[in-house]
């Protein structure tokens, strides 16, 4: 599903005209959309950050280039870094700045939304952009209802709505986010092998979840309810709702006092927008 849906969100990179050099994926390996990037940017330097270490490990693992191609120069280079990376993000370096962060599926995973906004921001040149997709709160919508009627507590946590993640991208110091979404109808032929891709997207990660261990009896319930999930064409449905956007890092708004002190890349990125 990462997959599909970072298939639709690189059909979008052809609204941008401006070609990074340098392109940081967020979550990479579960994200998906490395072949997309690679190939609408061929030349970039590529660079990866894994929320896990385990990830990061297995991620490395499918980036290791065999000595032929290191000899001959073949094929796209992928430095692959741990969770440690995320932490000095927000002051990033001007020189380590990156002019695409790619970020797909992952928003909806952080802890702090805010901060893993912040931490984009940080990471990104002036006139860099952003491009990343999460779940939005209409996602398992049944299944929410399905629960609710049960009284078995939440199906899941409340996801940001667009609009309110176009405020935080404000919020953030992003500039013209533009933001969009869509649903996409999953089914499933058996109520057991639903319940099992639920598990490999991360499962029940509520807050108000029921807390305790659900019994065989329980279970047994739970497959009886997925029934009603079941539409004409024979197979169980649930919707999820994609939220998709985009933004720029604009050029720091400068106070003006007596004595203002500008970095050298702030004063070449003024020099850009006037024209000069």
């Amino acid at each position: 599903m990462h997959e599909e849906v970072a298939t639709r969100m690189a059909e979008r990179l052809a609204i941008i005209k401006l070609q990074p050099t340098r392109v940081l994926q967020w979550s990479g390996l579960l994200g998906g959309g490395e072949a997309a990037l690679l190939a609408a940017y061929p030349q970039a330097e590529h660079r990866v950050i894994e929320p896990d270490a385990a990830l990061a490990e297995r991620s490395q693992a499918l980036h290791k280039r065999s000595w032929w191609q290191n000899a001959l120069g073949r094929g796209a280079t992928v430095q692959v870094q741990g969770p440690q990376a995320m932490a000095g993000l927000k002051s990033t370096p001007e020189q380590d700045q990156v002019g695409l962060v790619w970020a797909n599926m992952a928003l909806h995973a952080a802890p702090h939304p805010p901060e893993t906004l912040a931490a984009w921001h940080g990471a990104l040149r002036v006139d860099g952009f952003l491009m990343f997709s999460c779940l939005g709160p209409d996602s398992f919508v049944e299944l929410r209802q399905l629960f609710e009627r049960q009284a078995w507590g939440r199906a899941g946590p409340d996801w940001w709505d667009m609009h309110d993640i176009g405020d935080l991208l404000v919020g953030a110091g992003f500039a013209d986010p533009v933001m969009d979404q869509e649903r996409i109808q999953l089914t499933w032929a058996q109520a057991d092998d639903l319940l099992k891709d639920l598990r490999l997207l991360g499962g029940n990660v509520a807050p108000e979840r029921f807390v305790g261990c659900r019994g065989k009896t329980w279970h047994q319930k739970l497959l009886q309810a997925l029934e009603t999930l079941r539409r004409p064409d024979g197979r169980l449905h649930l919707s999820l709702e994609i939220v998709y956007g985009h933004a720029f890092k604009p050029v720091p708004k400068i106070r003006v006092s007596p004595e203002t002190s500008l970095t050298l890349e702030q004063m070449r990125a003024m020099v850009r927008r006037s024209g000069g």
